[in-house]
């Protein structure tokens, strides 16, 4: 019996860190409209909403000030309120393909070594209409509502995990483990469900 706690809390456990949130909770757990990769949004099945498109971002940041690659995922995460991050694994070949087709340019940024991206005359009108309407502008407020009420109480959740894990009997960790493998499956069982 407690090989199945130990396995149950520590399988959760390895949960979070893979999501990065150490005992905190995960500061990029996937959305329900997931993006790609784990992050943020995109995802499978019917009814789901599509991508943000990355390169529109990239430009509509690139007409307020020159910016590395780094920055922009930090200004994304910001102005969604944690709802999209792009991972790294978008941005950077986006910021590639732009570069190749001399939308924007690089220069060495000459504190760190970073290439810091500026749009061109060439991609001047592109990031000038991406501007208008940038992607992170699509995110409904009641999305960005859900996803803090779901990271709140996800917090929440995990700080009393951290209590039971370090003061609880036996007992009572044992009794955690059951929730949370009680919970795993209500959740999973909730995107099982039809659209």
């Amino acid at each position: 019996m407690h090989g199945a706690m130990h396995g149950a809390v520590h399988g959760a456990m390895r949960e979070v860190r893979m999501r990065g949130g150490g005992f905190g909770f995960p500061p990029v757990p996937p959305m329900p409209h997931g993006h790609g990769g784990g992050h943020g949004w995109g995802g499978r099945g019917r009814g789901r909403r599509r991508r943000p498109n990355v390169r529109a971002a990239v430009l509509a940041l690139l007409t307020e000030r020159p910016m590395h690659g780094y920055e922009m995922i930090q200004e994304i995460d910001s102005r969604t309120g944690g709802a999209w991050r792009p991972s790294p694994g978008s941005i950077y070949p986006t910021l590639q393909l732009l570069e190749d087709e001399g939308v924007i340019a690089a220069a060495e940024d000459s504190g760190g070594g970073r290439k810091r991206f500026t749009v061109t005359e060439a991609g001047r009108a592109e990031a000038t209409e991406a501007a208008e309407n940038p992607p992170w502008s699509e995110l409904a407020q009641d999305t960005v509502n859900s996803w803090h009420d779901i990271r709140d109480a996800g917090g929440q959740a995990m700080q009393a995990l951290r209590q039971v894990m370090m003061t609880g009997t036996d007992d009572q960790r044992e009794r955690a483990a059951q929730v949370l493998d009680e919970t795993r499956r209500k959740l999973y069982a909730i995107l099982a469900e039809s659209d």
